[in-house]
């Protein structure tokens, strides 16, 4: 099968690639601006794939050519600076590729979403539930969202939206533990801790989000689909600095245990203006289909934060 997968080289896309080129009957083409993915993350597999750098602002057509199935990962990744500008940017490009998958017939498209569509809903949040973004990124997803189900209904492609909780693990560059490591290679006497410590959300490592993916993907027989994927359980930002500092400390990478200053964030303990408190998704529909993580919340955080160590992707 010939697939596309914009974004490649990023975080979600570099792991799904290392994952789909196990099919060596799979033809993958990668299109990424590099804007935020990093070559180096796909450099081991350029000689099974073909990468191009392109920005989807633009016209792609060219590259969509014979493609089955494209997955839209391409997309602003930090949630904290998102904007009305790029609220518009990714919206275009995700019009763009949408075009370009009408015009080349391709048959699937599969767009990584997020739980900040959501809002401030109830836990345990079921797909069904109302859309009520208090953020640009959550406004710029379910926007997308509306774009897809709209392509695929009107021009039969068959679409899966995947609302994801905090996806961390390999070639992260974004995120909680990705600031904890880096703010400690600078300062290990002290850690600042956005907000109050209390927010609680769910985690899932990036196997298991692309394992429920794919799950869905093999599974489901459905014109239009939405999927929650996250985990069943959650853990708070105040444990997930714990976590951090117990493994850079086995590591040898700091010397002693730092003094936490949280900076009491936001409107009640958020972390940043729009941040969502606390989110914890229902992911009985995927359940029902074969998905289980293989890591709970607690054992994806302390996964990521040794992969993040020692894979050195941190600049300081």
């Amino acid at each position: 099968m010939k697939l596309l997968i914009t974004g490649g080289a990023g975080f979600i896309g570099s792991n799904l690639v290392e994952k789909l080129i196990e099919k060596t009957e799979n033809e993958i083409i990668i299109i990424d601006n590099l804007s935020g993915g990093r070559k180096e993350f796909i450099e081991p597999f350029l000689d099974k794939i073909k990468f191009h750098k392109v920005d989807l602002l633009n016209n792609a057509d060219k590259y969509f050519s014979g493609v089955e199935e494209v997955w839209h990962l391409a997309a602003n990744p930090n949630v904290k600076d998102s904007s009305p500008e790029t609220f518009f940017k990714d919206l275009k490009i995700t019009k763009n590729v949408l075009e370009s998958c009408k015009r080349n017939k391709v048959k699937r498209i599969l767009f990584t979403s997020s739980s900040t569509v959501y809002g401030e809903s109830k836990i345990n949040t079921p797909e069904n539930c109302e859309t009520k973004p208090i953020s640009f990124y959550g406004a710029t997803k379910l926007a997308c969202e509306s774009l897809i189900s709209t392509y695929c209904s009107l021009y039969k492609i068959q679409g899966f939206i995947f609302r994801l909780a905090n996806i961390i693990g390999k070639n992260s560059t974004h995120g909680v533990i990705y600031d904890f490591v880096q703010k400690l290679l600078k300062n290990e006497e002290e850690l600042e801790i956005l907000g109050d410590g209390t927010q609680t959300k769910s985690y899932l490592s990036v196997e298991d989000c692309i394992n429920g993916m794919l799950i869905a993907r093999d599974k489901s027989e459905n014109l239009i689909n939405i999927f929650n994927l996250g985990n069943k359980d959650w853990i708070n930002v105040k444990e997930i600095a714990e976590i951090v500092v117990e493994e850079m400390l086995v590591g040898g990478l700091i010397k002693e245990r730092p003094k936490f200053k949280f900076t009491g964030g936001v409107e009640g303990g958020r972390g940043w203006k729009g941040d969502v408190k606390e989110m914890l998704l229902d992911i009985s529909k995927l359940e029902k289909l074969g998905f289980r993580p293989k890591y709970n919340s607690k054992e994806s955080v302390r996964k990521s934060v040794k992969e993040t160590i020692h894979n050195k992707i941190i600049t300081v």
